[in-house]
């Protein structure tokens, strides 16, 4: 059964990012349980409006609720007491794509703050860039790709469990900041692949 906290939070972010006018890709969107652990993912990606399918930059948003936040929270909702608050584990990755060739790193991170939105009481942090290339028979450099991922935890607490509204408000800085990131990563002067081109875009 799924906990209505994590199904709240999901609303929350879903809010937040529409409210952004950010572009849901539904195809993206994913519920999955871990058949041994017990974990629950939910993921699911934005992009600017307008970009299509394929877009030169995205963001793959990630919520885990673990088996043990499960039980913390459920817990609660029987009146027995829980050694820790149930947590959300939060990671945005965001995606610059469809690149003809490997920009300088500096250039990119420049517009990407070493902290993201705050969630909560907690900024998430961001992590180091990875980079993916994609070559060519003779090794030539015909697409590129960098990701870049902030990551932290929500603790749900008391107030929250109390009135599980809050988490809208919460999570409501997540949008306009995303929002922001994305259309400052568009706006960087890179060389982007054409859209008829969009097939071979890195996964």
């Amino acid at each position: 059964m799924l906990d209505h906290l994590f199904l709240d939070a999901i609303a929350a972010v879903r809010a937040a990012l529409e409210g952004a006018l950010l572009e849901r890709h539904a195809a993206e969107e994913h519920l999955q349980a871990d058949v041994l652990l017990g974990d629950l993912t939910w993921e699911t990606s934005y992009s600017l409006p307008g970009e299509g399918l394929l877009p030169r930059v995205r963001v793959d948003v990630t919520l885990d609720w673990s088996t043990w936040s499960q039980t913390a929270y459920r817990s609660w909702v029987i009146g027995e007491p829980a050694d820790e608050p149930p947590e959300l584990m939060i990671e945005l990755a965001v995606r610059l794509g469809r690149l003809r060739s490997q920009p300088d790193l500096s250039t990119v991170l420049a517009v990407l703050p070493e902290t993201g939105p705050l969630i909560g009481s907690e900024a998430l942090e961001r992590s180091a860039p990875a980079v993916e290339v994609l070559h060519d028979s003779n090794l030539e450099v015909i697409e590129a790709a960098i990701e870049v991922s902030y990551e932290g935890i929500y603790t749900a607490g008391e107030d929250v469990l109390t009135e599980p509204k809050l988490l809208t408000e919460h999570f409501a800085p997540l949008g306009g900041w995303l929002a922001s990131a994305l259309v400052r990563l568009t706006d960087l002067p890179l060389d982007f692949l054409p859209p008829e081109e969009e097939d071979s875009e890195l996964r």
